[in-house]
């Protein structure tokens, strides 16, 4: 038995998190299923033939077709659901790239998403991806000022994937108030926020609704649970590989001189603390007057994308199982 192997067992019988929302999946989730197996094949030569199989046994556009159940058009659901494979598949290839190398790869990409760059990249399929969001984004006609709000978030994402790289490449373990920092950008629960907006009636809700800072922080818990949720799942895999110290278990582990088992058991306490947290804020928001319904339904819809990011992780077979990942296969600048 490998040690990958023995982390699995250690954990496979332990408590996992849960949720009271239902379980509830896109219509198109087949139909973007088909579209992202074409994308791998022709946006995602620079990897091993491997790497690509394996990319495709993990259907990594179902987070957003789990997440975002309500989307009215396969158009809409396709920028989400982009963003979602794009990031994980960026997440598992960058994974030893530096500091440097993950800023330039974040301005490159930022510089397409707001329109700087115009013309289609033609050099590397990942920004090929940023440049298909921006168009579907069109295509669906997404409302400019939601359209902003999600590439912000998404910039926040890739300066978490830039910051977390100096410990992950010296291999130290931050301490726990930075893993909140870093795991809060890191776990792509903020662009998933944003673009819950696109579901329902939600687009009619003024920025006063959905800048507010309560509302923000029920955007904050979510990412968090979803980092957590994920740190939770993909722990054996984590702890057998070096550079792998973004992971809540690892900090607590690190920080408080307990077992593995006990360090798990005070994730999910912290987990179930946040879930706790953004159930109370969802019962207790704000005086928004006649968005007040939608206001709450919104928040509710985000408990929805919450189970349904979290459903995708506990449905996939391929990818949090021993040997399951994609190693990284970076070797240098572009």
């Amino acid at each position: 038995m490998t040690k990958e192997q023995e982390f699995y067992a250690l954990f496979q019988n332990m408590q996992r998190p849960e949720y009271p929302f239902p379980n509830l999946i896109s219509p198109f989730a087949q139909e973007m299923r088909e579209i992202y197996y074409n994308w791998i094949d022709t946006d995602y030569t620079f990897h091993s033939e491997k790497a690509r199989e394996t990319h495709k046994k993990h259907v990594l556009t179902d987070i957003a077709a789990r997440g975002l159940p309500f989307l009215k058009t396969l158009d809409e659901l396709f920028p989400i659901a982009s963003f979602a494979a794009n990031g994980a598949m960026m997440d598992d290839y960058f994974d030893h790239c530096s500091h440097e190398e993950m800023c330039r790869i974040r301005q490159r990409s930022m510089a397409i998403l707001s329109g700087q760059e115009k013309e289609e990249p033609t050099d590397f399929g990942i920004f090929r991806q940023f440049y298909l969001i921006r168009q579907r984004a069109i295509k669906c006609d997404m409302p400019q000022r939601l359209y902003d709000k999600f590439i912000a978030s998404i910039h926040t994402l890739l300066i978490g994937y830039q910051d977390e790289k100096r410990y992950m490449k010296a291999d130290i373990i931050p301490p726990f108030p930075v893993y909140l920092v870093l795991r809060e950008d890191t776990s792509g629960g903020l662009p998933f926020c944003k673009y819950v907006a696109m579901q329902k009636d939600f687009r009619n809700l003024p920025d006063e609704v959905l800048e507010h800072p309560h509302i923000l922080s029920l955007h904050t818990l979510a990412a968090l649970m979803i980092g957590v949720h994920n740190d939770i799942i993909s722990l054996p895999k984590e702890l057998s590989r070096k550079g792998d110290v973004i992971n809540i278990v690892k900090v607590i582990h690190n920080e408080n001189n307990v077992s593995w088992e006990e360090a798990y058991k005070m994730a999910l306490d912290y987990h179930d603390k946040l879930l706790n947290e953004f159930k109370i804020l969802h019962e207790h928001l704000p005086n928004f007057g006649r968005w007040q319904e939608l206001a709450y339904d919104y928040v509710y819809t985000i408990g929805i994308m919450i189970q349904g990011v979290y459903a995708w992780h506990t449905n996939d077979k391929s990818r949090y199982v021993p040997g399951g990942y994609v190693e990284p296969e970076y070797q240098g600048p572009e």
